[in-house]
């Protein structure tokens, strides 16, 4: 076969284009540090990014919900304390009242300190976290609890459960039923409204100690009940945090570039195109033109 210049000069300029389009992909790939700037480029790598990339996606909004979940656990249980607390100190003025001696004025002091209790426990009942009543269940819209201006106290409870799925096929309940906290149907409330009322004949003081006890024994059921789901979240966050690891070094092996090895193939391809630069003007022949210059 007969080769000729043309051939030659057309060769060249392929192989040139070619070693302009090589230094070109490296430069981008140092430029944005990614192995590919589009999915032609390398199919396979621009798919798996694509599956990686979904999977943080589902594991950040995991997260996402265990904060939720964490936010509401950790408002009910300082709730539940806050109940605790009231309930603490109801049973020692009823321990105060009921032992030894007190005055009208005496019994007239625990008898508002009882009351202004009461009031704190409706308002820890109603307790409203971003405009949502937590011992409410699914009827978080409306406060549960009511007391009118004789201090009559009403509850109506709604013990719908309220989940969010921290994990997949994993749900937390993140709410804690109001009757359980306060009693069917308020019944705490109707203890310590009782508790007063005998304040106040001074009279059978002494039967609140033991319902006091019942309704702390609840109390405390309930927030170790509370700190049992908080101890399961955080075992789910810290499964979501080293999933997130796993997911976003793969993601990385997948798609960023070894710029070490970028660089290298750089300079190798620069190198090729000086050599075949300097070949091109050798094996292309000289003109007329430059016999006359």
């Amino acid at each position: 076969m007969r080769v000729t210049q043309s051939m030659l000069s057309n060769n060249l300029l392929r192989n040139l284009t070619h070693n302009s389009t090589q230094m070109n992909k490296y430069m981008d790939q140092l430029y944005t540090g990614k192995k590919i700037s589009k999915p032609s480029d390398d199919p396979m790598v621009a798919m798996k990014g694509v599956s990686y990339r979904s999977e943080l996606a589902r594991i950040e909004q995991f997260e996402r919900n265990t904060s939720e979940t964490n936010s509401r656990l950790e408002n009910t249980d300082a709730a539940i304390d806050q109940a605790n607390h009231a309930m603490q100190r109801l049973k020692e003025l009823a321990v105060k009242a009921s032992n030894g001696p007190n005055s009208s004025d005496e019994y007239q002091s625990i008898v508002e300190e009882a009351k202004q209790l009461q009031e704190h426990l409706v308002d820890i009942a109603n307790t409203s976290v971003n405009g949502k009543y937590i011992f409410n269940g699914t009827n978080s819209d409306i406060a549960p609890v009511t007391i009118d201006e004789n201090g009559e106290v009403a509850a109506n409870f709604t013990d719908d459960d309220v989940l969010i799925e921290v994990s997949s096929g994993v749900t937390v309940k993140t709410n804690m039923n109001g009757s359980t906290v306060f009693g069917e149907n308020g019944e705490l409330f109707n203890t310590v409204g009782k508790f007063i009322e005998n304040l106040e004949m001074e009279e059978n003081i002494e039967e609140s100690i033991g319902e006091f006890d019942t309704s702390i024994e609840g109390i405390l059921d309930s927030r170790a009940e509370i700190g049992a789901r908080m101890n399961r979240v955080e075992l789910v966050e810290n499964r979501l945090a080293d999933q997130k690891i796993v997911t976003t070094k793969t993601l990385s092996d997948n798609e960023d570039v070894d710029f070490a090895e970028a660089i290298t193939n750089l300079i190798t391809q620069e190198s090729l195109h000086r050599a075949a630069l300097s070949a091109g003007s050798r094996i292309i022949q000289p003109s007329l033109v430059d016999f006359l210059r």
